[in-house]
């Protein structure tokens, strides 16, 4: 590290990794016939070349037994991964009480691992080269690592409206398409998640042009993020929040119930397969 240069979150948790390592006289072969990891893959993580998914990161702190050490580093490695105009709306989502989303498409939330693939890289692949799968990867860890908030145990009680055009706009590989609305249809069972359906006959809205997500954390008033083609922007202006949640209420009305919906979805999934 060059004097007066912060390292980096990746140089940290790989360096972290290494010396654990190195603590409890472990080879990277032996490190990878152990935890079934391949031992490039490993030796990667320690250089600080790649970021990995949270999971993999809980495997190791179970393996080493320290804790949730390598978890709240790649918490804070994940950080570099995410475009400086998320960050903000990363950190409010991340101690979020309530959120509601209206979504033009599937959010990040509720995506599947191989469906994020898809989207990060350009839903037909052909945007994805050497020179860029490593940055997809990471991307997609990322996002994977955001979904952990819907499963702990103070999970935030989130409602998401979906344009239905969000569920006509499949991607070419129909297994994909496929494990992506059952995954819809499960997060739906979760007790703190509801997922609505706005449909076509719906008519025109205040919402059409742009994604809108309300948050409210546990003090303080509720702030609004609003995210359209090429652009992202957190709004606290308490009038332009009411107005943005009275928005959402209209939509809201117009929407199927959460239980319409997911016969909705469940329709398309049995179109995808049949």
């Amino acid at each position: 590290m060059v004097d007066g240069e912060r390292e980096s979150g990746r140089v940290a948790l790989g360096r972290t990794l290494k010396y654990l390592r190195e603590k409890a006289g472990k080879s990277l072969g032996q490190l990878a016939d152990q935890t079934g990891y391949d031992k490039s893959y490993l030796y990667r993580l320690e250089a600080g070349e790649r970021l990995s998914k949270v999971t993999v990161m809980e495997d190791l702190d179970g393996f080493y037994g320290c804790g949730d050490l390598l978890v709240r580093l790649w918490r804070e490695a994940r950080k570099e991964v995410i475009k400086d105009k998320y960050k903000a709306f990363m950190e409010l989502e991340a101690t979020a009480r309530v959120m509601w989303m209206f979504q033009l498409r599937v959010p990040g939330l509720l995506q599947t691992e191989d469906y994020a693939r898809r989207v990060l890289s350009g839903l037909s692949g052909a945007q994805t080269t050497a020179g860029n799968g490593d940055e997809v990867e990471e991307q997609v860890a990322a996002r994977m690592g955001r979904q952990e908030l819907l499963y702990r145990d103070s999970a935030p009680n989130v409602r998401v409206i979906l344009d239905e055009g969000a569920l006509r706009r499949s991607v070419p590989d129909a297994k994909v398409w496929a494990d992506q609305l059952s995954h819809l249809l499960d997060a739906a069972q979760l007790p703190s998640v509801a997922i609505q359906v706005l449909p076509y006959t719906a008519g025109v809205h205040d919402l059409m042009s742009s994604d809108l997500i309300l948050l409210w954390q546990r003090v303080g008033e509720p702030v609004a993020y609003v995210e359209g083609n090429g652009f992202g922007k957190l709004i606290d202006d308490p009038d332009k929040v009411l107005s943005y949640r009275l928005s959402y209420d209209l939509v809201r009305d117009a929407a199927l119930t959460p239980a319409e919906s997911t016969v909705f979805i469940t329709r398309l999934l049995e179109e995808c397969r049949s």
